[in-house]
């Protein structure tokens, strides 16, 4: 049954892109925003009595039609065999071993800030968007076999949100659009968010559900990339993630890797901390739980939690 879905979500996607992809802005946001003013509409006229039932059935009847085309082309997608289950190791996380992964990745991302550009404060900046998601597109044609069989279309369908302002005060880095097959960044996050995010994103287009192991795929992007802002995003998000996992056991050590960040690294962890912080109140409390919530609904772990994630890592990494 899930081979189905697989094989259907391969051509409606490759269909979509083909569609879309030629498009400068997303098709997939102006949905979102024509069935906002519908919905509005119908609330407002829900209450006057004499379009109420006509206002309750149209919502009733989009509703339906958008969740069973969000479960035709995505849903469906989250019930895959787990990629846990096609490593050739399946044990669990150790702290020790997260440590050691974590003093070896600090070097790496040492090494890679040293490559990439900064702006006139010294803050990482990408200075060739397109040639980072060409290399995305790249990279998913290297995938291990044993890992991923998608189908890499070689289409490129990544594109700003047009929601940005307010993704900024939601926690929200980017989203797949499943009725458009479009990836959507948020432009205004911290550029060492942008990349990795990207690869990310592009891990929903090829056709995995499941956060962690978007995460995952998108680490396989990046780590292997010759393209230096693609890999440090993606370094600095595997270390930031490493110490995410490891605070609680052993806060000392976490504040001991931190303390050893060289001068450039930590420059953006202090521009990525400014922007939380300009950033923050109740509209990213709530995108923040409502999303916890949409993940577990959907057979994940919540966005709280990296240990999927780390349980990958620790078994993928030798």
């Amino acid at each position: 049954m899930i081979s189905f879905f697989e094989k259907f979500f391969e051509f409606q996607k490759k269909l979509h892109q083909t569609a879309f992809s030629g498009l400068s802005f997303s098709v997939g946001d102006i949905i979102y925003v024509l069935l906002g003013i519908v919905l509005l509409y119908s609330l407002i006229t829900l209450f006057r009595k004499k379009s109420r039932n006509t206002s309750l059935l149209r919502i009733l009847v989009t509703a339906n039609i958008f969740y069973f085309a969000y479960q035709i082309f995505w849903g469906m997608l989250y019930f895959q065999t787990p990629i846990i289950k096609k490593l050739s190791r399946q044990d669990a996380p150790e702290i020790y071993k997260a440590k050691k992964l974590t003093l070896q990745y600090l070097e790496k991302c040492k090494l890679t800030r040293a490559l990439v550009h900064e702006d006139h404060n010294g803050i990482f900046v990408v200075t060739n968007l397109k040639a980072v998601q060409q290399e995305i597109l790249f990279q998913q044609t290297r995938l291990p076999q044993y890992i991923s069989d998608k189908k890499a279309t070689q289409i490129l369908a990544i594109k700003p949100s047009l929601f940005k302002k307010v993704m900024n005060f939601t926690g929200i880095l980017g989203y797949y659009n499943p009725f458009t097959a479009e990836a959507q960044y948020n432009a205004e996050l911290p550029h060492t968010y942008i990349p990795f995010t990207t690869a990310h994103e592009s891990s929903h287009q090829l056709g995995f559900a499941r956060e962690q192991e978007a995460n995952f795929i998108g680490y396989l992007m990046g780590i292997h990339s010759n393209n230096p802002d693609l890999r440090y995003s993606t370094e600095y998000f595997t270390l930031k993630s490493l110490l995410r996992y490891i605070v609680e056991e052993d806060p000392e050590f976490v504040k001991s890797v931190i303390r050893n960040y060289s001068p450039g690294m930590k420059r953006d962890r202090a521009y990525e901390k400014s922007f939380a912080f300009r950033h923050q109140g109740w509209l990213d409390d709530f995108f923040g739980f409502t999303n916890n919530l949409f993940l577990k609904s959907n057979q994940q772990e919540g966005s709280v939690t990296y240990s999927y994630f780390i349980d990958l890592l620790l078994n993928y990494e030798k």
